[in-house]
């Protein structure tokens, strides 16, 4: 399909992702409000090794999202359907993960929870995965369509964690 192609079928309002967005604020508001559940089986590690995870995955964070969002500029959407006027990145950042803002979110939820050493943020977080994992691939489709070479991108870069997933 030529990127004319797609611009003529161009998803009408309602059919572009609002609703992931609408769940993604959800679940951006229930981590912040959720109740700190800490597991009674296990014991916390020390404070210091909390505070540093907790520093370097929301370190990791900033850098992510901060990067993405800057290589995305004129491009960025909160919806996954991509914007008429999109374009493939794949440097910066880009080169590392497909999805650095999805991936920011994660870190900065997985670092709190060992901060915290909440049970109920790490299940949460769990969702947040599942949740952007389906995010991602709706996301992924529509740009496969607009830009035919994402298929091979995708193939080459993981799409959260650098080397891993």
């Amino acid at each position: 399909m030529s990127n004319e192609q797609v611009r003529k079928n161009t998803r009408p309002k309602g059919k572009r992702g609002e609703h992931l967005v609408a769940m993604q604020f959800i679940l951006i508001f229930t981590f912040i409000a959720m109740p700190v559940y800490p597991p009674g089986a296990l014991q916390a590690p020390p404070e210091a090794v909390r505070w540093a995870a907790f520093g370097l995955l929301g370190l990791t964070a900033a850098v992510f999202g901060s990067l993405g969002s800057k290589h995305l500029k004129d491009v960025l959407t909160p919806l996954p359907y991509p914007v008429e006027h999109s374009r493939l990145i794949t440097t910066g950042i880009y080169s590392l993960v497909r999805h650095p803002l999805y991936s920011s979110q994660l870190f900065l939820g997985a670092g709190w929870t060992i901060f915290a050493w909440s049970l109920s943020h790490l299940l949460l977080t769990a969702v947040a995965f599942l949740f952007f994992s389906y995010k991602a691939s709706k996301e992924e489709g529509w740009l496969t369509l607009r830009h035919p070479e994402y298929a091979d991108y995708a193939r080459r870069v993981k799409k959260f964690i650098p080397f891993i997933y």
